[in-house]
Parts: C-alpha cells; structure tokens; sequence
C-alpha cells in the first residue's frame, strides 16, 4: 500500500469498479495466484487490454490469455526484470503477443523500459523463465552449499578453497542471504513455475523444484533486513540437522 500511495495509485473498492474505470489491466502477484486473478478479472467481464506481468510458464500464461479471453480481453505477455522501477535504467518489462506495442506507448516516458519480444503469448515468459532460473536457482544452490558445509562442519576449509580457486564466491554467497532473504517467502511458486516451464520443454525441471523448497524454508524471513548467512543457513538446516 505504502508504494501504491507514493506512486499516486488511487484505490478502489471493487474489482467491478477497477474495470468499469479501467482500459488496461496489468496484473502483478505472487506467480501462484495468476491464473485466479484472471479468473476474477475474466469472471467481471473485462474486455480490454490485459498484461500479465507474472513469473509463469509459458503454458501458465496461455492459460491466463484463454481466460481472461473468454470475456473479450487482450492478453499482453510480460516479464519484469529488475527491482521496482523508481528510476530510469534499472527495470526491464519483457512483452510479447497481440498489442504489446500498445505497452510500449503506455509506458513511454516512464521508468520503467519496455523490451519487446518476437513472438506470441508466451515468448515473454518465457525469456523470464530462463532469467530467473539462472538467477534465482543458482542463487538457492549456492546458499544450500553454505548450509550443507556448516552441517558437515567443512565451512573453513570451503571457504579457504574457493578465496582461491573461486575468488568472490564467498561475497557472492552472503550478499546472495541479504538479498533473498526478506523476499524469499513469494520465490517458492515462482521456482515452480520456472520447474513446470523445463518440463513442458522436455527438460529436467528438479533444479527449480529444489531451489523453490530452500526459498520456502526461508519465508520466516519475510520482509526482515538486515539478513545475514547465519540466519539462513539456520533455516536451511533447521534444529533437526545439527
């Protein structure tokens, strides 16, 4: 709420009154409740242009575009990389399918850069997907190396080994704890849609799935700052591992 009043959001009450005010939707919600908002969105009758800005399979978001389709809606694929745009040159929305450019034009001048994607309902998604999966997959890997070499107590020799064999992992590891750690709560489904996107592509999907269960293990760390790799690695192997 907080970053709705400071962008000039105005609220509402209703749905029904957000549509019957509104030309362009574009929803943005944990991975894992896209396809019931379309539902509501679709379930109201909304009949214009309808982004989808979630971290979905490329299948997932076909089936929000033949949803919301269903009511006479537009879908416009998209995929956000990058923080939350409060300034020029840091954010980046994939588009891609019908009226993407229409995204582009209402967008322009703002801070957030929009990217389009060839292709249809999908492309988008899946550019996020492969995004997404190298970032937030390795970085779950690599903070589940942490915890395994505390349960194992090897953390002293591995980090010796990789100031020299691997220089900068060891900054890597506790800035990746810091970052992830008060919004790792909302990661879990994001990994598994990520995981049922590899395997609609005939590829292994267990690293995602992997990734989305250490995130879930670190959701008593929501919205906390700081966060250091103690905590995490606490969490990771819990009372019973030690």
């Amino acid at each position: 709420m907080g970053r709705a009043q400071q962008a000039g959001a105005e609220q509402v009450d209703t749905l029904d009154e957000l549509i019957d005010r509104c030309d362009a939707i574009a929803s943005v919600c944990p991975p894992g409740a896209a396809t019931a908002v379309a539902a509501q969105v679709a379930a109201c009758g909304f009949d214009g242009l309808y982004l989808d800005a979630n971290a979905i399979a490329p299948s997932t978001a076909r089936a929000v575009a033949d949803t919301v389709g269903q009511a006479g809606a537009t879908t416009v694929d998209g995929g956000i990389v990058g923080p939350p745009a409060h300034q020029p040159g840091t954010t980046r929305l994939f588009v891609s399918g019908p009226m993407r450019d229409d995204v582009v034009t209402s967008f322009a001048g703002s801070a957030m850069e929009v990217v389009v994607i060839d292709g249809d309902v999908g492309a988008a998604s899946a550019l996020k997907v492969a995004y997404a999966t190298w970032t937030k997959a390795v970085g779950a890997a690599l903070l589940t190396v942490r915890a395994y070499a505390d349960v194992e107590g090897v953390t002293d020799a591995l980090l010796d080994e990789w100031h020299r064999s691997q220089p900068g992992t060891v900054e890597r590891s506790e800035l990746t704890a810091a970052a992830v750690g008060p919004k790792a709560w909302r990661f879990g489904d994001e990994l598994r849609e990520l995981a049922r996107a590899m395997e609609d592509a005939d590829l292994p999907g267990g690293f995602q799935m992997a990734a989305g269960d250490v995130y879930d293990r670190l959701a008593p760390l929501k919205d906390r700052a700081p966060v250091d790799l103690d905590e995490v690695v606490a969490l990771l192997v819990g009372d019973g591992a030690r």
